[in-house]
């Protein structure tokens, strides 16, 4: 009888149903690392029935692969979340805190609302509801991959739009992380609103 090496990316998912959990929503975010932008974060809800085939961390997707799965995650999910925080909030509060705002939020706009959290990191967020924080989750859990793609393919999407606005910077190649490229162009032009005044390689250039 074989048995495959695979790790079971329903694991955390059976562990949770098993505690009488229905709604277990996966959560995770995109782009804390960027020099410009906000931090966007997804939570998502899937049924058992779901197609897993080809999700895993978006970061090991290709874009083309990522905007697929976007469309297959959003077409069976049964219910999906987004939180945005931008530049201004992140300097303000900083990126770690940005970051677990912006999953709070993807939560509270779940409907129909989750019972249960599982959340990539090491991290908990502000919530009463029972939550596990998994380090690689986005790896390890299938509905935090899902919410990995859902969100990166967001900001994505969004930093394309700004670069409309700003084309200076190239933000629908670099996406606001720090490419040789960007950080050129950081040294040349100065920064534009969305830049993150307080990262290093944005601050001294203000």
């Amino acid at each position: 009888m074989e048995h495959s090496s695979e790790p079971d990316i329903w694991a955390f998912e059976k562990k949770a149903r098993n505690r009488d959990f229905s709604n277990i929503a996966g959560v995770d975010e995109a782009g804390r690392g960027p020099l410009a932008g906000p931090v966007v974060s997804a939570a998502v809800i899937l049924p058992n029935s779901f197609p897993t085939s080809g999700i895993t961390d978006s970061k090991k997707l290709t874009p083309q692969k990522r905007e697929l799965l976007f469309h297959v995650i959003r077409r069976h999910a049964l219910a999906i979340g987004v939180g945005v925080v931008d530049s201004e909030e992140i300097d303000r509060i900083n990126i770690l805190q940005a970051s677990l705002l912006s999953m709070k939020m993807s939560v509270d706009n779940l409907n129909p609302p989750p019972d249960c959290l599982l959340i990539d990191g090491i991290f908990k967020i502000s919530s009463d509801l029972p939550q596990e924080a998994i380090k690689k989750g986005d790896s390890l859990s299938i509905s935090i991959s899902a919410a990995s793609i859902i969100a990166k393919v967001t900001r994505d999407r969004l930093m394309e739009k700004y670069h409309q606005q700003y084309p200076l910077f190239a933000f629908n190649k670099n996406k606001g992380y720090p490419t040789k490229a960007h950080k050129e162009a950081i040294r040349l032009h100065g920064c534009c609103p969305i830049h993150r005044k307080t990262f290093k390689g944005v601050r001294e250039y203000i």
